[in-house]
């Protein structure tokens, strides 16, 4: 149901508030430089400090703004089950077209309850789910085969990977139906991850080169695969500088530095070091960003 390039879109401060201007003008950049969806109030859009109510605020004005050119597909995941249904609940009932869960991060459930987790959510809400496993920073990983079987659930449609892990990604291509969707959440295994079968990405890189993510999932699509491994091989140094500090640091600040957003993340996240912000300087003008 859902495939190709997807941005995981950051939430803009200012003075301590959603910066509404920035983000509406972040999701026009987004659908100008061809991404496929917008994923609003995942990790990288900080939502671990949102407020319930600004989590309801940043989603209606991603659906808003979007206005039905892409889909929308909301983080609503929790490590409380009650309260990932009721954010999911809200996103169908405001407009998003899917929503992205992520594994409860801190009470480290066992496979059988990851699997009662979502499918609990899932039987409460009818509206598209991704399933988002990423094991690094929720200290809990979900297996294949627990995939698998979520993936029997009707609405249960796809899953953001992001182990990065080829064998993985085989694994679970291996063991869901075909219609069931495998998706990067790793920019560097974007490339390898459709080679083994996967169907896109879930993007931090495309916040800031929209246009780069989405031609290396355009060429692939179009069997020009020389092409698509091209524009792999020369983003590479651009994910990693997405990653000289914890995300979402330097994607916010490339963005300040391209004049998008106000330079503000929330703690206890803080402003990039000195010699960091160099390095992520210099390669964004390699990249001819800045």
């Amino acid at each position: 149901m859902f495939a190709g390039a997807m941005v995981a879109i950051v939430t803009p401060f200012k003075d301590g508030v959603v910066d509404e201007t920035a983000l509406r003008e972040l999701v026009e950049f987004q659908i100008a430089g061809g991404t496929d969806a917008i994923i609003p109030c995942g990790t990288t859009g900080e939502s671990a400090t949102l407020s319930h109510n600004e989590h309801q605020q940043v989603v209606d004005i991603v659906i808003d703004a979007v206005a039905g050119r892409v889909p929308v597909i909301a983080g609503t995941g929790s490590n409380n089950t009650a309260e990932a249904i009721r954010l999911t609940q809200y996103a169908k009932d405001t407009g998003a077209d899917g929503v992205l869960l992520i594994t409860p991060y801190y009470n480290k459930p066992s496979q059988e309850g990851l699997y009662q987790h979502f499918k609990a959510v899932a039987e409460s809400v009818d509206i598209p789910i991704i399933l988002y496993n990423v094991p690094s920073r929720t200290s809990v990983d979900m297996l294949p085969q627990t995939v698998a079987r979520l993936a029997q659930l009707p609405n249960i449609v796809a899953i953001k990977e992001a182990t990065g892990s080829m064998q993985r990604a085989s694994e679970i291509v291996a063991l869901c139906d075909p219609d069931f969707s495998l998706l990067s959440g790793d920019d560097f295994t974007f490339f390898p991850q459709m080679c083994v079968g996967g169907r896109g990405v879930i993007s931090v890189t495309a916040n800031i080169a929209p246009t780069l993510i989405a031609g290396i999932y355009d060429a692939f699509a179009a069997g020009q695969w020389t092409e698509a491994a091209a524009g792999h091989q020369r983003l590479q140094k651009l994910c990693s500088a997405m990653f000289l500090e914890t995300n979402p640091v330097p994607v916010k600040t490339s963005l300040a530095l391209m004049g998008k957003l106000k330079e503000e993340i929330r703690l206890p996240l803080a402003l990039m070091e000195t010699e960091t912000r160099k390095q992520l300087q210099q390669v964004l003008k390699e990249y001819e960003l800045i």
